[in-house]
């Protein structure tokens, strides 16, 4: 966690809200969602000044898009300053076979606005692949189009495609190597006009898990949300712009008990009761799958033009 304390010297004016436990340094409020942030602050109808917010209904879907434009709004918030897109579909969205492509087109045009032109983009995906809740990176690398190698070797056929790379960057008790250390090198190598960094984030619902998608362009902090936060990938510490997409997958478990006692924050039981305790679907493996889908299509699109599910699955064979 040192390295997070060292984030948190260095960025305390994006990031003000954390507390200390036992040495620990975390979010008081365990949830990489923007929105659910701003919610919190905004209930019994309150405002936040420097906070702009926009909701409606597309394919049966809320899509919202929260910008935080002001310091302060940014201290009040626990996030940096950007814009942050969130796609909230329906329960049980999974199981409709459209669901996946229909998600990915109404999230792919927001990231394409938030992404270099020209340039070759690497898609950095975080996590671990024995957790499932947290193997939402990895698995979403598996199904995006890279095509950098093949610009290079066959520009006749391939040339008019976006550049793209991919690397699963893996987790440092397994690597050894802090994920950001890791994109930095790549960085310095391929020199990408962006990077899109995707991981699995923490909400403060069960009901969100597995069915909302968040887009963000100030990057990402990963694991801070499950109070297991790294070095920040963003614009200051890679060089470049970061985009960062992720679906909640976990709940921190005095949150939820915290909502059923009627209580607004559970900071005060955790520091008597200890231990940390996630909640996950039973059926993550199928979500986590679906998701991950859903923001490789997605990342597809905006990269390569509009595309069929045939078109791609033609790419990933």
């Amino acid at each position: 966690m040192q390295e997070f304390f060292e984030y948190f010297v260095m960025y305390d004016k994006k990031y003000p809200k954390i507390i200390k436990k036992r040495g620990v340094f975390c979010m008081k409020n365990r949830t990489d969602m923007a929105f659910e942030s701003h919610q919190r602050l905004t209930s019994g109808g309150k405002t936040v000044a420097g906070v702009h917010t926009q909701q409606q209904q597309e394919e049966g879907m809320t899509l919202r898009k929260l910008t935080v434009s002001t310091l302060d709004a940014a201290r009040r918030l626990g996030k940096p300053q950007g814009v942050y897109v969130t796609l909230e579909a329906p329960a049980h969205w999974q199981t409709d076979n459209d669901g996946i492509i229909k998600a990915a087109r109404l999230l792919s045009p927001h990231l394409k606005a938030v992404l270099p032109q020209k340039g070759t983009v690497l898609v950095a995906g975080l996590g671990n692949t024995r957790i499932t809740p947290d193997s939402l990176g990895p698995l979403t690398v598996d199904k995006v189009i890279v095509t950098r190698h093949l610009r290079a070797g066959m520009p006749d056929l391939f040339g008019s495609m976006r550049s793209v790379c991919a690397v699963k960057a893996g987790v440092l008790g397994t690597t050894g190597v802090e994920t950001a250390e890791l994109i930095r090198g790549i960085c310095a190598r391929v020199r990408p006009a962006a990077v899109i960094a995707v991981d699995a984030l923490a909400s403060l619902s069960v009901a969100r898990l597995g069915r909302t998608f968040q887009l963000s362009d100030s990057g990402i902090v990963p694991g801070s949300g499950a109070c297991n936060a790294r070095r920040a990938l963003n614009a200051d510490t890679l060089g470049v712009p970061t985009v960062a997409l992720g679906v909640p997958t976990v709940v921190d478990a005095d949150t939820i008990a915290a909502e059923m006692l009627g209580k607004t924050d559970p900071s005060e039981d955790r520091e008597q009761n200890g231990g940390e305790f996630f909640v996950t679907p039973t059926d993550i493996d199928a979500l986590v799958e679906k998701s991950a889908k859903v923001l490789a299509y997605a990342i597809n699109i905006a990269l390569q033009g509009d595309m069929s599910v045939s078109d791609m699955e033609q790419f990933l064979c």
